[in-house]
């Protein structure tokens, strides 16, 4: 009481205490206007009729509780013990007199016959009073700006533990009067109560904090002490892990605090998580090797520490004591497979994410990883997130055009097995094959590559364009069997039919033999596609010398098995042809033999593959002179034949033919395999007549000439004999060419020639063997025999343009298709790249879209 109201009080003395007027309002917070009212004499009479004396009780009464549960409108003391009350008492826990009680009774008490007239009424309701006027308004002002202040500390590294200690205080300071004076007033101990303040409470720390600060430092102080206890390494420092509080105690004192609950579970579970996938990353990243034991240990380390580690983070949680102080934590096998499930599924991540590279590294042994993922994919859900994540990796690495086709092969192969291994139903492989074997289908190489690999040597093949894996799979493959017609499925003898899997696609259709090969084969729209490649490769390999055919008389029969036999009978024919050659061949030459003895001049040996021509692929026949030794033996040859074959004759095809040619030089003797053309060409610069002490030289127009062959022959063999430093170009002409009799010294001696010698030396071997891969092959390409079509046909069109003038592409197919014999068999893309090639060629020229002869 103020100095002004004892005066007062002196001079005008009060009435009687039902007549004392209440405030008109109840005072603010930290108001000492009526500080001394709580102690004045107040007498509760239960038993009041009159309604205007018992409303001035309750006023009373009211004021002087009011009074006593405000709080000074100023921050909570400094803490430092917060175990320390001594300074709340007096300023912030009031004494509470026997006049408070009985007004608290008054107010609070369900027997009460004020309490019972205003039952409902927010208006009078002291715990809504207390919350609004005390705990909010004082939280607003005073605490929260603390709380931010604390949180945004750069000096502190766990802001948050500091923040939680201070809400422990004001929880201390709220919650002190309500539970030693207030709870314990109202009915069956103030539970309900209780439980309301409680729930404002949270409410009110959810929204005034700024929630998403404190639950990333939450975070961030979980999976440190996670880290430090699991004996997971990181970023964090042996030094800042030994700093960080102590987090289980932390747990405890926020869930006294109302911050726990299920929003601590969900970040301690997101933190766990985190914490899992990290240690997996760490433990079991790279490790791919067979016989995996991976599963079985991070099963054994998440039931004997992860678990055990959960569960104890989690008792303050669940209990809201302290762990230390509880019996040792008992876990449920039921959460720890559940446990174990949830890092099954990280594993299956990180196989995820490593997926392409284990593939990769098929070759080393990296099938372990794929026995990971095998416990992974277990449902639909896993199975399509890993298809869809590999197939965009697929994508991006390996799909794409700087990729070589024999890469992206080994790769499909390695595809193949690691998937057939995954889900032997074969659902996932049919998924990620899919756009592997569009992009092969593009590939013009890849029918070529597939056939050269069936083909090709296992143990001796190294060359860029062979996949020698796949040549061990076909020698090892016996397992080959004819391919299943679209009826297979309904087979109603088979015993162990199943059911297609539930997340298979409308069009998929599970091979019984679901093998490398025929995947492979299986890239071809029809069989047609493969088995022309397969003749294509066969012929080149067949006319190369050879001394056994084991290998593609092997690749043929497993073939037949699939294809059936009159599907390669072509390829049949082709290899009794070699094989047959062989016989007939030494048949005439022991006739040749014995008239060749006879004769004293040396005639050179001759021996020939006779092929059967409707049955092999178009084959060069481009015709030139030969040296007349060798014309002289195909005539003795051809006529042996005759007489052996009497109805059938040999048509020499000379640019498919090897020569073992042998050069005497002034200084030196040079052997050499070449083609024909080759051997002709070099056949020419010998027995002329030049002036004495000059080389014999010759022209490229000189030798296309009188030896009838196309200057692309001709300078072909001239670079392969440069390359073997038998000819040399003239210094001041480019088109003529000498015989090298004699080589310089720092040729013959490389290890005291100059290294511009060297270089030349080097530029030369590359040249040669640039020449002798050139037009070597024996069998005509796809764009050889169209052009050699579209030359017909280009007379006809000669002939209309000249006689009907000027026409548009459609047009002239369309009148090809009438006058031509037998129609005509391109469309209009291949008659505008031929046309198009007239038209740089100066023959034809475009005017309007439409095609005319080019006026001379």
């Amino acid at each position: 009481m103020t100095a002004v109201d004892r005066v007062f009080a002196a001079v005008f003395p009060p009435l009687s205490e039902y007549n004392i007027p209440t405030p008109a309002a109840t005072p603010v917070l930290g108001s000492a206007g009526f500080e001394g009212s709580a102690e004045a004499h107040i007498t509760i009479d239960w038993d009041l009729k009159d309604t205007a004396a018992e409303q001035v009780q309750w006023e009373r009464a009211w004021h002087t509780a009011t009074i006593f549960l405000s709080l000074p409108n100023e921050q909570l003391p400094p803490i430092n013990d917060r175990n320390d009350h001594s300074r709340l008492h007096g300023k912030w826990w009031k004494r509470c007199t026997p006049e408070v009680a009985a007004a608290l009774k008054y107010l609070l008490s369900p027997d009460s016959p004020g309490a019972r007239l205003r039952k409902g009424q927010k208006q009078h309701d002291l715990l809504q009073w207390y919350f609004e006027e005390a705990g909010l308004r004082h939280f607003i002002q005073h605490v929260r700006p603390r709380i931010l202040q604390l949180l945004e500390d750069p000096d502190s590294k766990y802001g948050v533990s500091n923040v939680v200690t201070y809400l422990e205080r004001a929880h201390t300071v709220y919650f002190h009067n309500l539970q030693e004076h207030v709870y314990p007033l109202c009915d069956n101990g103030g539970e309900e109560e209780k439980k309301w303040i409680l729930s404002n409470l949270t409410g009110l720390l959810t929204y005034s904090l700024p929630q998403q600060k404190i639950n990333h430092d939450l975070s961030e102080l979980f999976k440190m002490h996670a880290e430090a206890s699991l004996e997971i390494q990181s970023e964090s420092s042996t030094t800042e892990q030994r700093k960080i509080p102590n987090v289980r105690r932390l747990l405890t004192r926020l869930q006294n605090i109302r911050m726990g609950g299920s929003r601590l579970q969900k970040i301690l579970a997101e933190v766990m998580s985190g914490v899992l996938s990290a240690y997996i990353k760490q433990t079991y990243a790279g490790e791919w090797m067979s016989r995996s034991k991976v599963t079985a240990k991070l099963r054994y380390w998440v039931e004997n520490r992860f678990a055990r580690y959960i569960v104890e983070m989690l008792a303050p949680l669940n209990t809201g004591t302290s762990p230390q102080t509880s019996p040792e934590t008992e876990i449920a096998l039921s959460d720890v497979e559940k446990w174990q499930e949830i890092a099954i599924n990280h594993l299956g991540a990180l196989r995820t994410e490593e997926l392409f590279n284990i593939i990769f590294e098929w070759e080393n042994d990296s099938s372990g990883a794929i026995e990971d993922l095998k416990r992974y994919v277990t449902n639909t859900a896993a199975r399509l997130h890993v298809t869809n994540s590999f197939c965009e990796v697929l994508g991006r690495s390996l799909l794409q055009p700087g990729a070589a086709t024999t890469e992206i092969l080994q790769v499909y192969i390695s595809i193949i097995r690691a998937f057939s291994l995954l889900d032997p139903k074969g659902v996932l492989l049919d998924r990620v094959a899919r756009p592997i074997r569009r992009y092969l289908q593009d590939r013009d190489d890849t029918a070529a590559i597939v056939v050269s690999s069936l083909l090709a040597d296992a143990e001796t093949s190294s060359s860029g364009d062979v996949l020698p894996e796949l040549a061990e799979e076909m020698q090892n493959n016996t397992n080959l069997t004819a391919q299943e017609d679209d009826v297979a499925d309904l087979d109603f003898d088979d015993m162990e039919w199943m059911p297609d899997p539930v997340d298979a696609g409308p069009d998929y259709r599970k091979s019984k033999n679901l093998d490398v090969i025929g995947s492979l084969i299986s890239l071809f729209e029809t069989k047609d596609i493969f088995v022309k490649e397969f003749q294509k490769v066969l012929g080149e390999r067949l006319l190369k010398q050879a001394q056994t055919f084991e290998i593609e008389i092997r690749a043929l029969e497993l073939l037949k098995l699939r294809f059936g036999e009159a599907s390669l009978q072509a390829c049949e024919v082709m290899l009794r042809d070699i094989v047959d050659s062989r016989r007939v061949d030494h048949v005439i030459r022991v006739e040749q033999n014995k008239v060749m003895s006879q004769r004293t001049e040396p005639v050179p040996a001759l021996h020939a593959r006779i092929l059967s021509h409707l049955f092999w692929p178009s084959l060069h026949s481009e015709d030139f002179f030969l040296p007349p030794e060798i014309s002289a033996s195909q005539m003795l040859y051809a006529t042996g034949f005759e007489r052996l074959k009497q109805s059938r004759k040999l048509t020499w095809l000379n640019a498919l033919g090897q020569v073992t040619v042998q050069l005497e030089l002034e200084d030196r003797s040079v052997t050499e395999v070449v083609q024909t053309w080759q051997a002709s060409v070099i056949y020419a610069f010998q027995n002329e007549e030049s002036p004495r002490g000059r080389p014999v030289t010759k022209t490229v127009q000189e030798l296309t000439s009188s030896l009838s062959m196309s200057e692309s022959f001709v300078r072909n063999a001239l670079t392969f004999w440069v390359g073997r430093l038998v000819l040399q170009p003239s210094p001041s002409d480019a088109d003529s060419y000498h015989v090298l009799e004699t080589l310089p010294s720092s040729a013959l001696d490389p290890s005291s020639s100059s290294k511009s010698m060297k270089s030349t030396l080097l530029a030369a071997a590359a040249a040669a063997d640039a020449a002798t891969s050139g037009p070597a092959q024996a069998l005509r390409s796809e764009e050889d025999i169209t052009q050699e079509k579209m030359e017909v046909f280009w007379q006809f069109v000669v002939g209309m343009l000249t006689n009907q003038g000027a026409m548009p592409l459609a047009r002239i197919v369309m009148m090809l298709k009438v006058v031509v014999p037998g129609g005509f068999p391109f469309g209009n893309e291949e008659l505008k790249g031929f046309l198009e090639g007239r038209v740089r060629e100066g023959k034809l020229e475009v005017v309007g879209g439409q095609y005319k002869i080019k006026a001379s």
